[in-house]
Order: structure tokens, then sequence, then C-alpha cells
């Protein structure tokens, strides 16, 4: 069962900074944070998050949560018109080094990179790593398999997605195997 946000644990109370240049939306946003049982700070005091309203202040390094903010190098991104519990969300996920993105943001999967000749030449670990993929084996066991990190693995199979145009494991198989047929038969 889920606490009530002020019922939660004193390990789970972050310090909050507010950004936002309307003094109406600074102190909305202020309360959204308090009523979900984080501590609300000053934007020069030390913070966990910096939840800011639009862009943030400039030379900002922490982690932050930015409502309508366009900035893709952000940790964290929501629209303007977030909701209190997704708001919440995004400065627990941001505090914990994670990134939150506008859903809308990431439903097209990765987009292929744009190669002249028409399709990206994929690296031996990545043929590896797609060999691997074709025989089903999880992230672990490709990971065991070829003595590389679990991280590492990720990684390449985020770069065959790109590289494939692919946003599942069988759809870049499918396309790898459908591009390996036409290369053979116009060489």
């Amino acid at each position: 069962m889920r606490q009530a946000a002020s019922q939660l644990a004193p390990a789970e109370r972050l310090r909050v900074a507010v950004h936002a240049a309307d003094v109406t939306r600074r102190s909305a946003l202020s309360r959204v944070v308090a009523e979900a049982g984080h501590v609300v700070v000053g934007v020069e005091d030390a913070a966990d998050v910096v939840l800011a309203d639009g862009g943030l202040p400039p030379g900002e390094t922490r982690p932050a949560v930015t409502l309508g903010g366009a900035d893709r190098d952000l940790s964290g991104v929501l629209s303007r018109d977030a909701g209190a519990n997704q708001i919440d969300a995004a400065i627990r996920a941001v505090a914990a080094g994670l990134i939150v993105r506008l859903p809308e943001a990431t439903e097209g999967g990765f987009a292929a990179i744009g190669e002249t000749d028409g399709h990206a030449l994929l690296t031996p670990r990545e043929l590896e790593v797609l060999g691997a993929l074709a025989e089903g084996l999880t992230n672990k066991a490709i990971a065991r398999r070829l003595n590389i990190s679990l991280h590492t693995v990720k990684f390449h199979i985020e770069s065959l997605f790109r590289k494939l145009g692919a946003r599942t494991r069988t759809e870049a198989v499918a396309k790898a195997s459908e591009r390996r047929r036409y290369e053979t038969i116009n060489l």
C-alpha cells in the first residue's frame, strides 16, 4: 500500500529548489512539492533536485525537472501542465539518477542514423550482439558470452536499434536479416 505523502520516512524527503519567474507559479509549485512530502529550499540553497518552470537558471548543474522546457540534455522534462503525481515521480526519479521524458518524446523509438550510402555499418561487436539477439539470449547471457558488462550490452543494443531503425529486438534481427539478404543479392 502506498503511504500518504505526509507519512513519508525522513530518508525519502528530498530538498527541492523551485525556480519560476512568476511568483504565483513559484508559490503553486512550492505547494505541490511540500504536499508531496519534500522540503522546499531556496534556489541558492543546497538542494537534491531543482524544479523549474520553463528554463533553468544560467549555470545550474544540479539534477533538474523542467516543466515545459525543451532542453533535451536535462535530467527531467515534463509538460507545463503536469500533475502533482507526475511532478513528484519525476523529482524522485531524477534524484535517483534516472532520466524523465515526456511520453510523446519516446513514442517513435530510436531514429535511424542517416548515412550517405543509405545504411550504417555495424561494428564487429554489434554483429556479435546481433547474433546473440537472433539466438534469443537475454542481456545477461550476452554479457557472459562476450565477457562484457550488462551496461555495455545495453549500449550495443541501443546502437543497433538506432542504426537499423528498429524498436524491438525482434525487429532489429528481422531488419538486419533483410538488409543482409539485400546486400548479398546486390553485390
